[in-house]
C-alpha cells in the first residue's frame, strides 16, 4: 500500500510539473501572438492554435503523468529496495544516518 501512495505522489507531482511548464509557455506564446499575430501565428488562424492547444495540453498531461509514474518507481527502488541512503554511494547522505 506505502509503494502505490508513494508512486501516485509522484504521479501527481509530475502532473502538477507538467501543469506549471504548460501554463509558463502558453502564457508566453500568447503574449507572442497578441503582440504580432502574423509574425509568430506561424500563418495559423486563431482557431487552429486553440486545436493546437488542446492537442498538446493532452500530450503535456501524459508525459507529466508518465515522467511523474516512472520518476516514483524509480526512487522508491533507490530509498526503499537498494536504501543507497544508508551506504558510502551517497557521503553526505550518509550524515543522516550516522550515530554518535
Amino acid at each position: 500500500m506505502k509503494k502505490i501512495i508513494y508512486i501516485t505522489a509522484f504521479t501527481v507531482l509530475g502532473v502538477l510539473v507538467q501543469f506549471l511548464l504548460h501554463a509558463l509557455i502558453e502564457v508566453w506564446y500568447i503574449e507572442l501572438l497578441v503582440r504580432d499575430f502574423p509574425a509568430f501565428g506561424l500563418g495559423l488562424s486563431w482557431d487552429a492554435w486553440f486545436v493546437i492547444h488542446a492537442v498538446l495540453t493532452v500530450f503535456f498531461l501524459i508525459g507529466g503523468a508518465s515522467v511523474g509514474y516512472f520518476s516514483g518507481r524509480k526512487w522508491w527502488r533507490i530509498i526503499y529496495i537498494e536504501q543507497r541512503y544508508k551506504n558510502k554511494k551517497w557521503p553526505h547522505w550518509n550524515l543522516l544516518s550516522k550515530k554518535d
